[in-house]
């Protein structure tokens, strides 16, 4: 959804009356340096028409092109700009594509577009340097506006009006009843009951209220005092002090979804994005890696000690599914206790086990089960049975940590926390950064986990036992 909806339609016309004339200058122009001569005959007249027609219905769905406020920035334009002037190239190039002949030569659309592109930028940054240039020197502010609480919703609109500079409005400041930082205190103008005279003192057009929802009756209050003294009160909702907790604001269309918790892997479009990487990366090291060491490494496990090369045991995955976790064995095959964690110096690891778990070679053969499915290359470690049915118990978010699927390596164990989690506060550290990885995904993260636990495996982890 656009960030702004509402613009006047005498500007929309204005401008697009400046941009056809400045397209049709263009063209004559295009005419006069490819063709030779300023003459506007033949089929360049009717191509002006489909020209024009096209940038009046692409313009016409990005309502940022017709905005000559501050509440956008020139880089803002511009971007809008160059990406309506693209899609229009490209329509216009398929439909010469198909026409062939009977459309004019590609210098002269070269032309065209080159001028028109310099024409309509120039004469747009031109139009709103004027607009502000009359408005910042001769224009008083026709809004002078006050914020009500100065939580993270209302620092965060003064911050984007600040930052933006708009156009005809003044700020007039916060009214608060709580304690603010200390950068937001020279701006308070009083408790929330100097408002009303504060008000109608300084002439206040707009009042934000900027305080949870649960405030009703503070709501309904300022309301009718807005409607009895013609005041425009609007609401920037507060939702992280009405719910107590971090919330996301998300649009289907224009209707707002609130959800507590980010989650970007609960978009199917990443979703897709990171399974794709996980078959590409899976493959690959199967396919380039396996043949080479995995030969030698089963060798040595089978001449260390006696059993078989890998170790499977069933661990959670995503949603609490359990599924067939594989590793390459490390410890005796003859001590009986699978649902034991290691600890440092475990008499049950044996001694080629011990290099494999410090450079976490053991952990070689899950690339199946990332192949499969079962896991992603990177996401918060699967641990055992026994760990989630007695972690669960004790902290009441380990179980979110499941929301995703589990990874060979993850954002945790770069960071310090794996191996043993019998030490005070050792889990919980874990499974906060599990989380932080489940609400802040993005396909860089993953990227840079994957070389620092690379890196890890190069000088080895003081942990890995």
């Amino acid at each position: 959804m656009e960030r702004y909806r509402h613009y006047t339609d005498a500007s929309r016309v204005t401008l697009l009356l400046v941009d056809v004339l400045l397209i049709f200058g263009a063209f004559r122009l295009a005419g006069r340096i490819t063709l030779g001569h300023w003459s506007f005959g033949g089929y360049y007249p009717f191509f002006f028409i489909i020209f024009g027609l096209l940038w009046w219905i692409l313009s016409g769905q990005y309502a940022n092109i017709y905005r000559v406020d501050r509440l956008i920035t020139y880089p803002e334009k511009l971007l809008h700009l160059m990406r309506t002037f693209l899609l229009h190239a490209a329509l216009v190039l398929l439909a010469v594509a198909a026409k062939g002949q009977d459309w004019p030569p590609v210098e002269y659309l070269f032309s065209v577009y080159s001028l028109s592109m310099v024409g309509v930028v120039s004469g747009r940054f031109l139009l709103t340097f004027l607009y502000r240039s009359y408005h910042k020197h001769f224009a008083r502010a026709n809004s002078r506006f006050v914020i009500i609480g100065a939580g993270d919703s209302g620092q965060e609109l003064y911050r984007f009006l600040a930052s933006h500079d708009p156009i005809g409005t003044e700020f007039l400041g916060f009214f608060s009843d709580e304690a603010l930082p200390t950068e937001f205190q020279p701006m308070v103008r009083g408790r929330l009951a100097d408002l009303k005279a504060f008000c109608l003192r300084e002439q206040i057009n707009d009042i934000y209220f900027a305080l949870p929802l649960d405030r009703h009756q503070l709501i309904e209050d300022l309301s009718r005092f807005a409607d009895d003294h013609f005041l425009s009160f609007r609401i920037v909702p507060d939702f992280r002090g009405t719910m107590r907790k971090d919330v996301n604001v998300y649009f289907y269309d224009h209707l707002p979804i609130l959800t507590i918790r980010h989650e970007p892997l609960g978009m199917r479009t990443n979703q897709v994005v990171k399974r794709v990487f996980d078959i590409a990366f899976s493959g690959l090291v199967i396919c380039t890696i396996f043949p080479v060491i995995m030969p030698v490494l089963a060798l040595l496990i089978k001449l260390d000690s006696p059993g078989p090369v890998f170790f499977r045991q069933m661990r959670p995955g995503k949603r609490n599914h359990l599924f067939p976790c594989y590793k390459l064995r490390t410890m005796q095959a003859s001590h009986g206790r699978p649902e034991l964690q290691a600890t440092k110096h475990d008499v049950r690891v044996t001694r080629i086990g011990q290099y494999l778990r410090k450079y976490n070679l053991d952990e070689l053969p899950q690339f199946f089960n990332v192949l499969l499915g079962h896991m992603s290359v990177v996401g918060p470690r699967p641990n055992m049975v026994s760990q989630l049915e007695e972690y669960s118990k004790h902290i009441r978010t380990y179980h979110m940590r499941h929301a995703v699927t589990p990874g060979i390596t993850g954002y945790a164990q770069v960071n310090g926390y794996r191996g043993e989690t019998r030490e005070a506060g050792t889990m919980e550290k874990r499974v906060e950064y599990d989380l932080k990885y489940v609400e802040n995904w993005s396909f860089g993260m993953d990227m840079k986990i994957i070389w620092q636990t690379v890196w890890n495996m190069v000088r080895g982890e003081k942990n890995a036992y």
